[in-house]
């Protein structure tokens, strides 16, 4: 057995037993060290995914950890192997599988959504789903790759290159790692963010944060562009507003591109489209080029995982850790360490 967290009821969690079967063929056996807890993990929580999700359900995607145990007919790796894993699973197919794109497949598994997470003692998976970590890479830092992951796939999607201007509308952790991953590329960004301590730590990690409660943030941005407006915008808020405010800082031609999950259809300024020749992007998740590349930004610091974690908590602590991240304030990232209480991953590999 294996002790997990399980999704039962909204807004309930427990964390009791699951059952563990050894890796069948083509499989791996992990133990997860580092979980984070993420928005969609909290649309989860809050019972908006019931239609989706089948409980009991564990949670978690965004993972690193060490391989214990090889099923047969897996090569390349081995017990005590450092991994995090990009959590899709695809028919091969459908027609998005056909024309490459997987990772939108019209039968897409999302592990940890749609069948067991990460957030589990240990835990099995395709071996065609493990990402190498570096040995040097702290394990803790690690459990950021995903989400990195995702702000490298949106900022891909968007085109973003060097010199650009990109306002990112949503300043939390995917919010805050676009902005980073756009800088990376030589993008001068600027985010607008609501909550003060977010605005606080962009600050402090050399990015121009805005208060859209206070400041004219249609008025900065023609300030700052001399008058032309935003190359790209990205709406990470999922708030109306936000993307009332994505598409009006855009210059003609610019690109807006979404990110946020947006429960209900939003109304759009269509003629701000038409007018200036801008262009509506969507992008979802991310594909193993994403995955490679992130991991590369957490490793070599561009990406300074450590800054973004709030609170590390055990395991049996995790329902708890749900409810303060509902609860917004100084909060950023949340980590589920997965071996309190356990033998250490490496030593219990065999």
């Amino acid at each position: 057995m294996t002790l997990a967290v399980r999704y039962t009821a909204a807004r309930t969690l427990d964390t009791a037993p699951a059952a563990l079967s050894p890796p069948g063929l083509g499989e791996v056996e992990l133990a997860p060290a580092y979980v984070g807890i993420c928005g969609t993990d909290l649309h989860i929580f809050h019972g908006d995914m019931d239609a989706r999700v089948a409980v009991p359900a564990v949670l978690g995607h965004e993972m690193s950890g060490r391989v214990v145990r090889v099923g047969p007919g897996v090569e390349g790796w081995a017990p005590g192997d450092a991994v995090t894993v990009m959590p899709l699973r695809w028919d091969g197919t459908c027609p998005a599988c056909r024309s490459g794109y997987q990772h939108v497949c019209r039968h897409l598994d999302f592990i940890g959504i749609d069948s067991p997470g990460a957030m589990q003692q240990r835990w099995t998976v395709p071996a065609s789903t493990l990402i190498r970590l570096p040995e040097a890479l702290a394990l803790e830092r690690a459990a950021l790759v995903e989400p990195t992951a995702v702000a490298v796939h949106d900022v891909g999607r968007a085109e973003v290159a060097a010199g650009e201007k990109v306002v990112v509308v949503g300043g939390g952790p995917v919010g805050i790692l676009i902005a980073l991953v756009a800088r990376a590329t030589g993008a001068d960004v600027r985010v607008v963010e609501l909550n003060p301590h977010r605005r606080l730590l962009a600050g402090e990690l050399g990015l121009t944060a805005w208060d859209p409660a206070a400041d004219d943030v249609p008025e900065l941005v023609h300030a700052w562009t001399g008058e032309a407006g935003a190359d790209v915008a990205f709406e990470v808020s999922g708030a109306a507003g936000g993307v009332d405010t994505a598409v009006d800082v855009l210059g003609v031609r610019g690109r807006l591109c979404l990110v946020a999950i947006h429960p209900r259809p939003r109304e759009v300024n269509l003629h701000r489209f038409f007018w200036r020749e801008l262009t509506l992007v969507g992008a979802r998740l991310y594909d193993r080029g994403d995955f490679e590349r992130a991991v590369a930004l957490v490793a070599d610091g561009t990406i300074p995982a450590e800054r973004l974690i709030s609170k590390v908590v055990p395991l049996t602590q995790a329902p708890a850790a749900f409810e303060a991240l509902e609860g917004g304030g100084d909060v950023m990232k949340i980590l589920v360490d997965c071996t309190t209480g356990t033998e250490a991953a490496q030593g219990a590999a065999v």
